[in-house]
């Protein structure tokens, strides 16, 4: 009946969605992996021929084994010697011919597979520097590194290694069934049976393995990102007295990975076996069959020989086929991995038509306009406004409400409230790490979304309460942001930052080495190299987010004073828990649940006696 609808055993008719999309998505995989192969192709193809000539070479060594047998079969004082030398000559020529372009082949395809493990290294890190922020704000930074370091290699050894075998596998078993068919076609009739036995198991086996595969690549990533973050909190541990847990916490995640290791491998290695039984299985009945063929004059002993060796070709790589078959599962999951990681939105283009700033900012009407002029290669000014802007990292969590706020050219903003206030936030929709979902921010009156990101972020410095300094000379961490500066602006920005006389008791003054991430100086040093990093940049607008949290309150002071007559006539945005250090601020914004209630100067907001008031008395009672 029509309006019944689909019965129930239509409804099992229905292909499997997910394991539809799982086919979809390993070919697709496949084919990725095709293309950068692909782009070595003359390699690929003097590879793909020496295969072939070293496997048909190897083909043809039974068939002269069988005819010296021959030779030898009439028995003793009948043995023909110089036919049997002939054979067994150009056997062993041709072994040792294949062996050469065996080892030939071998070193080829380990030069294609390590260009294409760089390249795909490659296009991972520069995808990885094209994410926005966010999505590094949820995820673990271990886990990324296992995709570009483990997975690739991963995906790198079984190309150079399990490519070769099937390639090989391939010419092997076409061959050896079409010269054990020339041989004994009744004989053949033996694989019919035991070839679609080993596709059976192998298929079956496998369908099952490949998820657990899938599983040890994403474990084994879990447990790089717990070491890492654990690694980097060992001051933190140690405080806190919590190493037993912490071992206890390593030790479950290192069971879960050894046992997704344990239940792949153990599973994948059954397929090796069992085929290797069907394979035995077929030497037997050869065996047999030949036996009988050769007592009713079918067969000669050569010929039983020739084809007992063919058929162990021809079920030797089928065995080992299915043995490498697991590692190519795991190639192939890590492979989804990386090409997960490749695929990742990007952050956005900029918009059609965006411009640079300063190369053609327009400017809006207002007290600080310049009419409705647009000045073509003028500077960048720093006037920034937020107006009505309402920001959520999700959508159904709203962290800015209705936020406006005016900071003029060369003035000092101080943004203040209490922790979860929105500050930070309010940083990164100023630099465009985050988008806001309604509202407008603009610079020198123009939108920042018609700006490109690039003329953006360059128009600021930025310090952050988190410093980040990488392996290389104190020079080199300096003047990181600005290509070409000479020592002399590097050392000016040192002596601002009251940094300069650490530095020139260094071992090697500006050229001495710092570790990774500055792991042989103080925090505080660290973070006085990173204001003076920020100080040397030609930028116009400058923000502090808790930039000085981690040096005292006279240092402190002393770098407040020095960026004030260093970023003379610039706009300079700074996060501060310490009220004393903004008393000078020209704005201080108070910002609570979202939005500013309040804003003016120090003096202003004291005279209030309402949120700021109640915050600086808090700090100094």
């Amino acid at each position: 009946m029509a309006g019944r609808g689909r019965t129930r055993s239509d409804a099992s008719m229905i292909p499997d969605e997910k394991a539809i999309e799982t086919i979809k998505k390993r070919k697709g995989t496949i084919v990725r992996l095709g293309r950068y192969m692909l782009r070595h192709w003359p390699l690929l193809t003097l590879a793909l021929v020496m295969n072939v000539i070293s496997n048909s070479l190897a083909l043809v060594g039974p068939m002269l084994s069988g005819y010296a047998i021959d030779a030898i079969e009439p028995g003793p004082g009948l043995v023909d010697f110089s036919r049997m030398f002939y054979y067994a000559a150009w056997m062993a020529l041709f072994y040792v011919i294949s062996a050469v372009l065996s080892y030939i082949l071998t070193v080829l395809m380990i030069i294609i597979s390590r260009r294409v493990s760089y390249q795909m290294r490659k296009d991972v890190f520069d995808n990885m520097l094209s994410l926005p922020v966010g999505y590094y704000d949820t995820h673990q930074t271990g886990d990324l590194i296992s995709h570009m370091f483990y997975d690739i290699d991963t995906v790198n050894e079984s190309l150079s290694t399990d490519l070769v075998q099937i390639l090989g596998t391939v010419i092997t078993v076409a061959g050896s069934l079409y010269m054990m068919v020339v041989i004994s076609p009744a004989l053949v009739l033996v694989f019919v049976f035991t070839v679609p036995l080993s596709a059976f198991i192998t298929r079956f086996i496998t369908s099952r393995t490949r998820p657990l595969f899938r599983e040890r690549s994403a474990s084994l990533g879990r447990l790089n990102g717990f070491a890492e973050e654990m690694v980097t909190g060992q001051k933190t541990i140690k405080a806190y007295c919590q190493e037993p847990k912490t071992i206890a916490r390593f030790e479950s995640k290192n069971r879960e990975s050894v046992e997704a290791y344990y239940r792949a491998e153990y599973y994948g290695s059954i397929v090796g076996p069992m085929v290797n039984f069907v394979n035995n299985l077929s030497l037997s009945l050869v065996s047999v069959f030949g036996a009988l063929l050769f007592m009713i004059g079918k067969m000669s002993i050569g010929q039983i020989s020739s084809f007992v060796l063919y058929s162990r070709k021809f079920s030797g790589p089928i065995n080992e086929a299915a043995n490498i078959v697991s590692d190519l599962q795991s190639a192939i999951a890590a492979a989804e991995r990386v090409f997960k990681l490749m695929d990742e939105i990007p952050e956005p283009e900029d918009s059609p038509g965006a411009i640079e700033l300063g190369s053609k900012t327009a400017w809006g009407k207002g007290e600080d306009s310049l009419g409705d002029s647009v000045s073509n290669g003028a500077p960048v000014r720093g006037h920034v406004e937020i107006s009505h802007v309402n920001f959520g990292y999700t959508p159904e969590k709203i962290i800015l409400r209705d936020l406006s706020l005016v900071a003029r050219p060369g003035s000092l903003t101080a943004i203040v409230g209490p922790t979860g206030a929105g500050k930070t936030t309010l940083i990164n929709l100023l630099m465009r790490f985050y988008d806001a979902q309604s509202g407008e921010i603009l610079v020198d009156g123009t939108r920042i979304h018609d700006l490109t990101r690039k003329s953006l972020r360059q128009a600021y410095a930025m310090v952050l309460q988190d410093t980040w300094l990488f392996y290389g000379t104190v020079y080199e961490n300096l003047s990181y942001g600005k290509d070409g500066i000479s020592r002399e602006e590097v050392i000016k920005a040192a002596k601002a930052a009251r940094i300069h006389n650490f530095i020139m008791g260094l071992p090697q003054g500006y050229d001495t080495l710092l570790l990774e991430d500055g792991a042989n100086i103080s925090k505080g040093q660290k973070q006085l190299l990173t204001i003076a990093r920020a100080m040397v940049l030609d930028a116009k607008m400058l923000i502090l987010d808790e930039a000085t949290s981690n040096v005292d309150t006279r240092t402190e002071t002393q770098i407040q004073e020095a960026m004030r007559k260093l970023m003379s006539g610039k706009t300079c945005f700074v996060i501060a828990h310490r009220l004393s250090t903004i008393r000078n601020a020209d704005l201080i914004i108070v910002v609570d649940h979202g939005q500013v209630v309040e804003q003016g100067t120090h003096k202003e907001l004291m005279g209030r006696n309402g949120f700021y008031y109640q915050m600086y008395q808090a700090q100094f009672q």
